[in-house]
Parts: structure tokens; sequence; C-alpha cells
């Protein structure tokens, strides 16, 4: 999100000093509902992996789902779809991807060729969270629910074409570079703004949409930056909205 991007770069140096005291029994505050942080390492890069948990209780295994942040975002603005989860019974895990002294992600050019190694990276950082929860007791065997923002959407749409087992529902608000695999397994659904298209090839035909029983819905009245915690009450609602439809179908 652009308009968040430089409160983004300010703020994540603190989300990773809050993780590391985390770890050592302290507590990440997210507006609205309390979340315990954690600091994951990527072993296939040695990469932090600054992690948001709402939801989680030791010695209770629950469902997961992953919420993937838009670009300029921080994983806990999205406290709103995170209280929904919890209510529904999961552990929701929110990674966050950018970190200070990453180079910005291309805007021009084959943006999708350009940005697929940060999906990579953050699709394999996104697994490793993911196995570590399962190891840690906190996550359950169930099917995992991906929920992405833009890139994030981008991020967990690379992570169910390729690693279509690893899910059982992916659901974007308005990812617009990386193609929805057209697949019955895992669930695919999307979330469309009202202002920003799809990059072509991005979104299924209508024919598409019916032969793998997706779920594609166009928003009224939600850009595509108001996808997260600033949104007004109705525009939530929407997105809420969205969620229960596809965790539904």
């Amino acid at each position: 999100m652009p308009a968040r991007g430089t409160l983004a770069i300010l703020f994540v140096p603190i989300l990773l000093l809050l993780s590391c005291a985390a770890n050592e029994g302290g507590a990440l505050p997210a507006p609205g509902l309390g979340a315990i942080s954690r600091d994951y390492v990527n072993p296939a890069d040695n990469r932090p992996i600054p992690t948001a948990l709402f939801g989680a209780e030791v010695g209770h295994q629950k469902p997961l789902a992953i919420l993937a942040h838009g670009y300029g975002n921080l994983g806990t603005d999205y406290s709103f779809l995170a209280g929904e989860l919890v209510r529904l019974g999961y552990l929701v895990a929110a990674p966050q991807y950018d970190l200070p002294g990453d180079p910005p992600l291309p805007s021009d050019g084959n943006i999708a060729e350009g940005r697929m190694p940060a999906w990579e990276r953050g699709a394999s950082g996104t697994l490793h969270v993911m196995e570590a929860l399962r190891q840690e007791g906190l996550a359950s065997d169930a099917p995992i629910l991906l929920v992405g923002h833009s890139n994030g959407g981008d991020i967990a749409m690379l992570l169910a074409a390729r690693h279509p087992d690893a899910a059982g529902a992916v659901l974007t608000l308005d990812n617009r570079r990386m193609a929805l695999p057209r697949t019955a397994s895992p669930r695919i659904c999307s979330l469309r703004s009202s202002d920003f298209p799809a990059d072509p090839g991005v979104l299924p035909d209508p024919a598409e949409q019916a032969e793998f029983n997706m779920l594609i819905r166009k928003a009224d009245n939600l850009r595509h930056d108001e996808m997260w915690d600033g949104a007004t009450g109705a525009q939530k609602a929407a997105m809420i909205d969205m969620l229960r439809a596809c965790l539904d179908r």
C-alpha cells in the first residue's frame, strides 16, 4: 500500500525488536487484538521472519490461517481479519515479508517476472512458519487457509500453484500479478477491488471459474489500498463476508 510505505519502514524495526522481546515472554500488541510475536529464521536463506500469532494457546492445536500482508504494510495491519479467524477457531500467523534493507519491488517492465524472486522468498518463508508452528504443537494437521492482500496475495497464489497440497483454501484481496492457479484444490477465492484491474491472464474466465468451482467477486466501493484495518466498517464487513463465503464453499 503506497500510502503506508513510509510508516511501514518506520515500524518494521520496531516489530523486529518486539519480536525478539516476545521470545522472552513479551507480547506484541495489535489494534483491538493481542498478538504473541515469534522471530523465526528460514534455514533456506537464513532470513528472519518476524511473525505475529493471534489465538495461540499452548496445549491446544488449532487449524492454521496465514495472513500475508500487502507491500508496504505490516503483518499486523489486518487485525479485523485475524479477529474473525480467531473467532472461527483458527490460529492465525501473520509473517512480516518486507524487512529493512530490502530493495524495492519492481514496478515497471514485466512486473510478475521481476517480483518472482520476492514471491518465492515469501512462499519459502511461509512454508517454514507453517512447519514450525506444527512442530511447536500450536497448529494442527488440518488444511491451512491462506489469505493475502495485494503482493501478499501474489505470494499466496504462488504457494498454492507450486505446493497445492499445502493449503485447503486460498483467498486473495486484490492480488494483481500472480495468475490464479486453475485448480479445484486448493479452493481459489479472490475479492477484486473497485479501482484496479488485474494484469492480463491473472483472473480465470467465467468458464474456468465454473469448471474449478472458484469464487471471484468484484467489490463495490472498496479500493485496493483500503483492504486493511483502515477500511470503514462497511468495507471490513464486505471482506469478512467474502472470507466466510470462501470457507463455506
